[in-house]
């Protein structure tokens, strides 16, 4: 994977009685000071925000995360309280959201679900289960159905072969075993897409990406794009495009989040929030060489207010 370029890292000389108090007299009294709060919060590690939860109680005697929510609004609300949540926790949250109500927003489930480690995922079921009281799987088998719900069911068990080794001989017999599970086949063996993308690991599935070159005239994202259909075609896509350029990948969501008429705001926060400590400098490199202009310029021309400024603290 990508080396660790990341936006957001621990500050040096933090003060946790300090900044509690920086933000207990931005929400104190009349008005909302604002970019008080994006000057600690945007510039503070998860870790740190998690003591400065515990600090600005043990001061005040108050919920940090209850006052912001009561002086914040918005899409500017949505960034903090992501930042405020553990990781793992802040996925939850998502998925959780994207299965709420009346239909479920699968790209969502696909965007986390094909982009996280085994021990990532784990973490995300652990948290998933002590806020909503249910198991992940439960709620992706009552969402979604037939081969996306088993694709998801898969990738929820966090049971990738993550090993760095690769076979030669079996990445090509992996890949003439797609080829005739799907191009060569009248009908497609899905089982054997799942088989092979879903549990082996990332080198592997490179491996496979190159091999396939040699049995098939396509590629096997062309390949994928044809023989399957709906959000399984879509969660392959990803997966394949994520192991092969994990950091492009990232770059496409925020692209995909900006294009066209409208935002998608909660995508924006999601890889924004998400990446931030990973490797969102990486991503934000490959996004101007990629689209032709930075990432903070095109956040600028899309969002307004307090959401852009805090988007902009994390992007840098």
């Amino acid at each position: 994977m990508a080396s660790q370029t990341p936006t957001v890292t621990p500050a040096d000389n933090f003060d946790k009685d300090n900044d509690a108090q920086a933000l207990r007299k931005a929400m104190k009294g009349m008005g909302t000071d604002e970019n008080a709060i994006i000057e600690v919060l945007g510039n503070r590690s998860n870790g740190q925000r998690q003591e400065i939860r515990v600090q600005y109680k043990t001061a005040f005697g108050r919920d940090l995360i209850d006052d912001l929510k009561s002086e914040l609004r918005g899409d500017f609300e949505d960034v903090i309280m992501g930042l405020m949540d553990p990781p793992a926790l802040f996925d939850a949250r998502c998925l959780k959201k994207a299965m709420k109500g009346v239909g479920t927003d699968e790209k969502v489930l696909v965007e986390i679900l094909c982009t996280r480690t085994n021990d990532q995922i784990k973490a995300i079921k652990a948290a998933y289960k002590t806020a909503f009281k249910k198991n992940l799987e439960d709620a992706l088998s009552s969402e979604t159905s037939g081969t996306f719900k088993r694709l998801l069911v898969g990738l929820s068990t966090g049971a990738r072969d993550e090993s760095t080794d690769v076979d030669s001989d079996k990445a090509s017999a992996d890949a003439q075993t797609l080829f005739e599970a799907g191009e060569n086949k009248l009908g497609t063996d899905e089982d054997e897409f799942q088989r092979i993308l879903v549990s082996k690991s990332p080198s592997h599935i490179k491996a496979v990406v190159d091999a396939y070159s040699g049995v098939s005239d396509r590629s096997l994202e062309d390949a994928v794009k044809s023989e399957l259909s709906g959000n399984a075609r879509d969660a392959y896509v990803s997966i394949l495009s994520f192991f092969h350029r994990p950091i492009v990948h990232f770059a496409d969501l925020l692209n995909s989040a900006m294009k066209g008429l409208g935002t998608d705001e909660d995508r924006l926060i999601r890889v924004i929030v998400s990446r931030s400590e990973v490797d969102l400098g990486a991503i934000k490199a490959a996004y101007a060489v990629k689209y032709g202009k930075p990432l903070g310029e095109a956040i600028k021309s899309e969002c307004g207010g307090d959401f852009r400024n805090v988007l902009m603290a994390l992007v840098r």
